[in-house]
């Protein structure tokens, strides 16, 4: 637990990019940015009342089977956000639903509740929402590039159709997005170089922390 906590966010073992923790999330979110936008709310949410609930009540919890709480509650979580954001738009959550589910089985692997020497309240809380920070922040900069690469266009949450365009770029300047980025496969692809380049300069900038051996693999 004192390792996970004094690792870097970016940078550590345990940082997204590192461990590749929610890639399928990363891959599926980031086709659009209102899906993307959509999918930080609900990390922020999820991972913040989660970690509260369940840090608010640890006393009380049995030895065995905190994992299956864990998952219990982050599922709840994430039902609730997905039911108050349909009655708001559900258009959005009916192009989302499917990969919100997989919130829960992140919010399970950040492994907070691995040691029974846990931290306070406040910093367990803190470090739940910072982790979802850093995999909402690398969701929505994928985002930023699939989607006018792939579509040729920018998105929000909103309007009746559940998403609205602010931009299109190809229709005016007569170009034709790249459809391969739109897909699955391309936005593999692209998180797979982000990976390598992230973990490079990582080793060149000689950002491990101390303690931290740099992974075998992925």
């Amino acid at each position: 637990m004192k390792n996970r906590y004094s690792s870097h966010l970016f940078w550590g073992v345990h940082s997204p990019l590192s461990s590749l923790t929610g890639a399928g999330l990363i891959i599926m979110a980031s086709s659009k940015l209102a899906f993307a936008i959509l999918c930080a709310a609900a990390l922020v949410w999820v991972y913040s009342l989660t970690t509260l609930a369940f840090s608010g009540a640890q006393r009380i919890m049995p030895i065995r089977g905190k994992s299956i709480i864990l998952l219990f509650l982050s599922a709840f979580m994430s039902g609730m956000f997905i039911l108050l954001v349909g009655l708001l738009n559900p258009l959005l959550i009916l192009g989302t639903g499917f990969f919100l589910v997989l919130i829960p089985p992140c919010c399970l692997a950040s492994g907070f509740f691995d040691d029974s020497e846990s931290p306070s309240l406040g910093e367990t809380v803190l470090r739940s929402l910072l982790e979802a920070g850093a995999l909402a922040i690398i969701i929505i900069a994928v985002a930023l590039i699939r989607e006018p690469l792939g579509q040729g266009t920018l998105s929000i949450p909103g309007g009746i159709q559940g998403i609205i365009e602010i931009f299109d770029f190809y229709s005016e300047n007569g170009f034709f997005p790249v459809r391969f980025f739109s897909v699955s496969a391309g936005g593999l692809l692209l998180l797979g170089y982000g990976t390598a380049l992230f973990r490079y300069l990582r080793e060149q900038g000689g950002n491990t922390p101390r303690g931290e051996a740099p992974e075998a693999g992925l």
